[in-house]
């Protein structure tokens, strides 16, 4: 959206809904990248104060594989220069999505890109495949193979124990997950991990099939 679009949109907001007291936008990388360092202060002057931002995976593999059109390294320069302007900055990312192939390799450079970006919040979501999208169709036709509910928690557990946030909040309780998580980091990081311990080896019930949702 153009910079003047956005300013009237923020002003129009702060004088005809005094009431608001937080506004977000949905950005990517690319759209991030046509704001200048001034135009995002510019804008968290006039009122945005959130970002959210789909990293997906840290793994540029599985990037190219679902087509998001950038790299990592991008991805996070881009939610770096989102924070330094000042906004708060929510990271969505997808358990399963690399398959069972790259899986380690995907919980591992997530978290390394998640640390790198430092943001104020994280999102775990769980890969539900829809069969009228390219990756669905992937997998019916034996190119793309999706993880159990097991390798997504060790696949969790994995990318939450490479990642570091100076005072983010991971959470993984959206409704396509397998556990409820939710967790401040640094502190809650290790008795969320033995969480995950405990659940891999039965003594925590996992969010059965038929309740999970998008």
């Amino acid at each position: 959206m153009p910079q003047t679009r956005l300013l009237s949109l923020l002003d129009a907001i702060r004088t005809h809904l005094p009431w608001v007291t937080r506004v977000g936008i949905y950005g990517n990388a690319k759209s991030i990248r046509t704001k200048t360092d001034e135009e995002l202060r510019t804008l968290r002057d006039h009122g945005l104060g959130i970002v959210y931002m789909g990293l997906e995976t840290g793994d540029d593999t599985t990037l190219t594989r679902i087509r998001k059109g950038v790299r990592a390294d991008m991805l996070v320069k881009m939610g770096q220069r989102a924070m330094a302007a000042g906004m708060k900055l929510s990271v969505t990312v997808l358990l399963g999505i690399a398959g069972a192939d790259r899986s380690q390799i995907h919980a591992e450079t997530t978290g390394a890109a998640l640390t790198r970006m430092d943001p104020t919040y994280v999102g775990a979501l769980s890969l539900m495949l829809l069969p009228n999208t390219p990756l669905g169709r992937d997998y019916q036709q034996g190119r793309f193979s999706l993880i159990g509910p097991r390798d997504m928690l060790k696949e969790l557990k994995a990318m939450m124990s490479h990642t570091d946030l100076s005072a983010g909040l991971f959470h993984a309780n959206h409704a396509s997950n397998y556990l409820p998580i939710k967790a401040r980091f640094p502190r809650d990081k290790a008795a969320t991990i033995s969480l995950l311990e405990k659940a891999l080896s039965g003594e925590i019930p996992l969010t059965p099939e038929f309740m999970r949702a998008l």
